[in-house]
């Protein structure tokens, strides 16, 4: 069997029945939603139309959400269902970013992820999906779409179907009849603009707290209305009034034509991935870097022992603040050891875990042989710690490869840039030594000289992705935010005139704390990049 959906345009009449009856099934609370149902204006007045378009999860048959998942919380069934086991989630937000359709959401209780599960309960004993059997018109179709008997599979062989973004290579089983760009493309209708319900734009926050900033928001929208209203509309409600200025504005009798527009959505999740991942991205980055530079630079030069165990303890206290942000970052903390025990070993989370696990076992082990002055033990594990502090920097490239619902984690230049960050990293903690520790002046001209061509190579690679043309729209509009847009300041004072330009006049100083001020602006630099590489890409709409 293989399960899925046809959602029929041609008779949706948008009447949320089927988000009403999936919340009761389910006990969906307030502020998410496993369906909802997006409404789109287009044309000019008169010439005016609304588009109603259910969104729901869409069971692909290759399923990212699944794949990034670190310990199989969410599985695909026999019968082609994507299902999920709220027993074994973590908490880890993977699946939120790897859904190219929003469809997955934090339970604001469970602190779990959740989404639709095709009424499994209700399939695996013969029943319809709760959406399917309220629908007025008959609107959602499911089934079996192998059968030929059945009516999806009919529906599929004579109409004429679309699907969200099918470029994402996930086979989605979610069919639209009629389906309009503008509503299935979540690009297409502005989710900027004022609409109907727009208090919801705000976002249900880290776990859902749109429930209770309900009341507060309400307040301000009626003031702000109150202070707005003149004339007959004084006596409106707020979001009538609301409303009505927005139909006054777009719908005026002019013959410009008029974009589509947004007016009915489900509340925004907000930015999931918050500063602890970008913290521990920049954690992890010193906690490889600073071990790194100091066994490799052994193979080439005399490096005192004392650079050594700078490196090796500098190591240790960054991994165990990784260690420490992931933890924080879990909805369910208590339940971190299920990565290493369930494991699913597709998941970059897993395997990451794996690595930092053995870089860690690696580190003690250097810090145990080197005190007991054991040099054979020290020529296996130095060689095994370069490699693993090599995959510690560069493995959340591939973690967010898997998030195929950001578009620009999809470059191919990320992982390029965790490698040049953690080896900036690693210069940057040597510098902050410089003025404390006694070491020779060639020593010191290595570390500065690795330092200016690192920030050098670091700008090369920001100019190129920054320049270059991307292969989404998506991922275009992150660049225009993160240049032109809300996070230009960021990007352009902190991180790179902070972060690279500075620190390259002060290496020119000469002077040793000049140099430690040039290794502090290096790793300030580096998490604000993080922050903005994280964060916007949370930004875009996905539905």
């Amino acid at each position: 069997m293989n399960f899925g959906f046809i959602i029929d345009n041609r008779k949706c009449i948008g009447c949320h029945a089927c988000t009403v009856a999936c919340k009761a099934e389910h006990e969906v609370p307030i502020g998410v939603n496993r369906t909802w149902v997006k409404y789109i204006e287009k044309g000019s007045f008169p010439d005016t139309r609304r588009l109603f378009s259910v969104m729901r999860c869409n069971h692909c048959a290759d399923a990212p959400c699944v794949e990034i998942c670190p310990v199989e919380s969410l599985f695909t069934r026999k019968d082609g269902i994507v299902d999920f086991d709220d027993r074994r989630c973590i908490g880890c937000k993977a699946c939120t970013q790897a859904c190219p359709y929003d469809a997955i959401y934090m339970h604001p209780d469970e602190h779990t992820s959740a989404k639709c599960n095709y009424c499994s309960h209700r399939v695996d004993i013969g029943l319809e999906p709760a959406c399917v059997n309220v629908c007025p018109e008959h609107a959602i179709i499911s089934g079996d779409m192998d059968n030929p008997l059945t009516e999806i599979s009919q529906l599929l062989a004579r109409e004429a179907v679309s699907v969200r973004k099918a470029e994402k290579g996930t086979n989605p089983k979610l069919f639209y009849i009629d389906g309009d760009k503008a509503s299935l493309d979540p690009t297409e209708a502005n989710p900027n603009t004022d609409y109907m319900w727009s208090s919801q734009s705000s976002g249900v926050g880290h776990y859902a707290k749109f429930a209770e900033a309900k009341k507060s928001a309400l307040v301000q929208i009626e003031g702000r209305a109150s202070r707005q209203r003149t004339g007959p509309q004084a006596s409106l409600p707020a979001t009538v009034a609301a409303s009505a200025a927005v139909k006054t504005n777009s719908h005026s009798a002019d013959s410009t034509p008029q974009s589509p527009r947004r007016v009915y959505d489900a509340p925004n999740k907000g930015v999931l991935w918050g500063w602890e991942v970008s913290a521990y991205i920049w954690t992890k980055a010193i906690a490889a870097g600073a071990f790194l530079i100091a066994i490799f630079a052994s193979f080439f030069m005399q490096v005192p022992n004392t650079v050594k165990w700078i490196g090796a303890i500098t190591a240790m206290i960054f991994l165990a603040a990784t260690g420490i942000l992931l933890i924080m970052d879990l909805g369910r903390p208590e339940r971190f050891l299920y990565v290493l025990l369930r494991p699913q070993w597709r998941s970059w989370l897993t395997r990451g875990a794996y690595i930092i696990t053995v870089y860690g076992g690696l580190l003690t082990a250097w810090i145990v042989a080197s005190y007991f002055g054991s040099g054979t033990a020290l020529r296996v594990i130095e060689p095994l710690a370069i490699v693993f502090a090599l995959l510690s920097a560069v493995y959340t490239a591939f973690l967010f490869a898997q998030a195929k619902g950001r578009d620009f984690w999809q470059s191919p230049m990320l992982g390029l840039h965790m490698i040049i960050h953690s080896l900036m990293a690693g210069v940057a903690v040597y510098l902050i030594a410089l003025p404390w520790i006694k070491v020779d002046i060639e020593f010191v001209m290595a570390i500065t000289l690795a330092t200016f061509i690192l920030l050098i190579i670091h700008l090369i690679t920001l100019a190129i992705e920054m320049t270059t043309t991307h292969s989404t729209d998506d991922a275009h509009a992150v660049v225009k935010m993160i240049t032109n847009g809300q996070f230009s300041r960021a990007f352009w004072l902190g991180m790179i005139l902070v972060g690279n330009v500075l620190p390259m006049f002060l290496l020119l100083t000469g002077s040793v704390f000049g140099f430690a001020l040039a290794g502090v602006l290096i790793l300030v630099g580096m998490y604000i990049g993080e922050r903005i590489w994280v964060k916007a890409p949370q930004l875009i709409p996905l539905s």
